[in-house]
């Protein structure tokens, strides 16, 4: 009995992936990741070098695939396609006491190890602020917020496969 239980503990094989990524390694070793051009009709020129630069980072710092510009064993492409503001609660008064900001983004992923796990997705990510304040003084902060929560869910999508 002793025999057996040692054996079925040297034969599992345990393994924990700190940064999120369940990657293998001996079939996926590239990645190729396009700019994700803004097609939003309300638009702040930084946002798309925000999001692009992040995404791609994302990718460098928590995997060991290596980024190209072309045939990669997996593909990420898409474009931002909604930029909006929206008022998010009313005052006593009637007035507006929050403006809610949100970025969406059209994700198409291939995997060409393994094409099951091919997807089109949009995903969305929002923040809201006080309407004291201007749209000027908030908006690189909340868009590099919205950009870290977008590529934390793109990431999660296409490699982290929990």
């Amino acid at each position: 009995m002793v025999i057996a239980a040692v054996l079925s503990l040297t034969a599992c094989n345990v393994s924990y992936k700190f940064n999120g990524a369940s990657i293998d390694y001996t079939k996926v070793k590239t990645i190729q990741i396009a700019d994700f051009p803004i097609r939003s009709s309300y638009v702040w020129g930084p946002m798309s070098s925000i999001f692009n630069n992040r995404l791609k980072d994302q990718f460098a710092n928590h995997t060991r695939l290596v980024q190209v510009k072309r045939n990669g064993d997996m593909k990420i492409e898409g474009e931002i396609i909604n930029y909006s503001q929206r008022n998010k609660s009313v005052s006593s008064e009637g007035y507006s006491a929050q403006t809610e900001l949100s970025i969406t983004v059209n994700v198409r992923f291939t995997n060409n190890t393994n094409h099951a796990e091919d997807f089109e997705r949009q995903f969305t990510a929002a923040s809201t602020y006080e309407t004291t304040q201007s749209l000027n003084s908030v908006q690189e902060e909340l868009v590099t917020q919205m950009c870290k929560e977008l590529t934390d869910q793109i990431f999660n999508a296409t490699v982290a496969q929990w």
